[in-house]
């Protein structure tokens, strides 16, 4: 059985499991807690979206017609993976080749259309969308090419990581993604994502170059040294400046590390960070997962290390799937019912889970059986966490990052207990990893900083909805207070004013996009509040 994700990892403990089946719900109720989802989930529209005007399907039809190119759906609506952000839009168009995107934007440009990209829409506020707008669907345009000898691979926007770990694997592995690896590169590189390996920073330097098409049609090739201001402007730029068409990352080689772990205080982290972690080269991955049962809420820290092994003859496994994924989705949804449960996968995670790792590296010659366990560079982020996804009605999981200040780690933590406490959030994980300074114009991250991702679970319903706002409103205001930055891609909850005292560069960026985009075609739902 592969570990769990990194960022979503919980324990899944076979003494907890019989537990629950001795009494405390029926039979019928874990079904439906395990059970796969029968499709894409609809809970109505945006959280205080107000009504959605419809859309002239007969215009549509009237004016629809693009040659050579294939739409994949025309009116209609989209979401996210938030599922709250139900829209209606003008259509989507399947984009296979770089003449799609061209004859879209024109055919948009030529009837005053606004455009968005979209990959798998996991950015939760209306980035991959807007209202009336068309949205160019990358995920078929998604080849990947390995360059051995420059050690880097050429990849167009729609590839998965999944994917690219496939084509890696086993010589080579990524230098910088997240930590699941369901995200498109084009959405990646639209939030300058980062993860696990505390060294290699977010995504931005990793790219070699990149090709962007903007809204004119001009193709534009940009770099962290050529039109390095565009370069700038489009990572971490939400789709606002252009449609990547290409880009080249630098890879890594695909190391063997073995696994460690320990538990401490929350309040011990930043200082073994700072005089041990940060100092050893060996180290090649790192996260902590801050407890979320209610004993030792947001007070106790597992953290995982990843350090390399010294070279030998080793022997690689293939990249398998993940499995087990209905005990998985059930563990996660337990989580969900109350405090026993989220006791129960706290323990089991500090207790049971690493007992049942899976080591996916042999030594041609074991030393010992003893031995730690060893496992590829690639396997920790290779996981789509298809458990994460449930056919549970009225009910989403929502995901939050912080940008903190190292030096201000534990009073955040402090106040952020306080807030979810107060709020009665029902937090299902809570991570903690690393990041530098970052130079790209929206920087989420002007200092080195840890990151705080936190996933949490809530109602559909508009209670739901004003819970999760008051909680967000509060947990900006703490982080605006600690001189930190929360990541635009979450949900749309916060003001003009919180957006302006977290990110003082957003009115000039605002006003590069109106350089680069005079017509503003590419226009998405984050756009249109925040920019008017």
């Amino acid at each position: 059985m592969r570990k769990f994700s990194q960022q979503f990892k919980t324990g899944v403990s076979v003494a907890a499991v019989v537990v629950v089946l001795l009494g405390v719900y029926s039979y019928r109720k874990l079904q439906a807690l395990a059970a796969d989802p029968t499709g894409e989930k609809d809970c109505g529209p945006a959280a205080g979206g107000g009504e959605q005007a419809k859309i002239d399907l007969e215009r549509i039809k009237a004016i629809a017609p693009l040659k050579d190119v294939k739409w994949s759906q025309l009116g209609g609506s989209i979401n996210d993976a938030s599922c709250l952000n139900k829209t209606e839009i003008y259509g989507g168009v399947d984009v296979r080749s770089v003449e799609d995107i061209a004859r879209t934007l024109a055919f948009a440009r030529d009837n005053k259309l606004a455009v968005t990209t979209s990959g798998v829409r996991h950015s939760m506020g209306g980035h991959a969308f807007r209202k009336g707008g068309i949205v160019l669907d990358m995920r078929g345009f998604n080849r990947i090419v390995l360059n051995e000898s420059s050690r880097s691979i050429t990849v167009q926007p729609g590839a998965t990581w999944h994917d690219i770990q496939n084509v890696l694997h086993p010589r080579f592995a990524v230098r910088a993604m997240q930590s699941t690896d369901i995200f498109t590169v084009g959405g990646s590189i639209s939030v300058n994502a980062h993860g696990m390996d505390q060294q290699a920073g977010a995504l931005a330097k990793s790219i070699k170059s990149m090709t962007v098409m903007l809204a004119d049609g001009s193709l534009q090739t940009v770099s962290a040294t050529e039109n390095k201001d565009l370069f700038n402007l489009v990572v971490g730029g939400y789709g606002l400046f252009g449609v990547i068409v290409e880009a080249e990352l630098d890879i890594a080689d695909n190391l063997v590390y073995q696994t460690g772990r320990r538990v401490m205080d929350y309040k011990e982290f930043p200082a073994l960070f700072a005089g041990e972690i940060e100092k050893d080269g060996n180290i090649g991955l790192m996260y902590g997962h801050l407890s979320t049962a209610p004993s030792s809420f947001l007070k106790e820290l597992l953290l995982y290390t990843y350090t390399k092994v010294d070279d030998a003859d080793f022997k690689r496994e293939p990249l398998g799937e993940v499995s087990g994924t209905k005990l998985r989705r059930l563990t996660i949804n337990l989580s969900k019912q109350g405090p026993l449960f989220q006791e129960m996968k706290w323990l089991s995670e500090k207790h049971i889970e690493h007992r049942m790792e899976t080591c996916t590296v042999t030594r041609a010659q074991a030393i010992g059986s003893a031995e730690a366990c060893l496992v590829n560079r690639n396997d920790p982020m290779h996981d789509s966490v298809p458990y994460l996804r449930n056919a549970l009605p009225n009910d989403t999981d929502i995901l939050h990052e912080y940008f903190i200040p190292r030096s201000q780690f534990v009073s955040f933590v402090d106040g952020m207990r306080k807030v979810l406490t107060d709020n009665k959030t029902n937090l299902l994980n809570a991570s903690v990893r690393v990041v530098h300074q970052e130079n790209n114009f929206l920087t989420y991250s002007p200092e080195p900083a840890f990151s705080l991702v936190l996933y949490i679970n809530q109602t559909t319903d508009d209670e739901g909805n004003r819970r999760m706002k008051k909680a967000t409103e509060e947990l900006i205001d703490l982080t605006i207070a600690h001189k930190g930055r929360f990541f635009l891609p979450y949900q749309l909850y916060y003001s003009k004013d919180q957006l302006q005292r977290s990110y003082p560069q957003i009115n000039d960026f605002f006003a590069a996009k109106r350089k680069y985009d005079p017509g503003e075609l590419f226009t998405n739902t984050f756009y249109q509040k925040y920019a008017s």
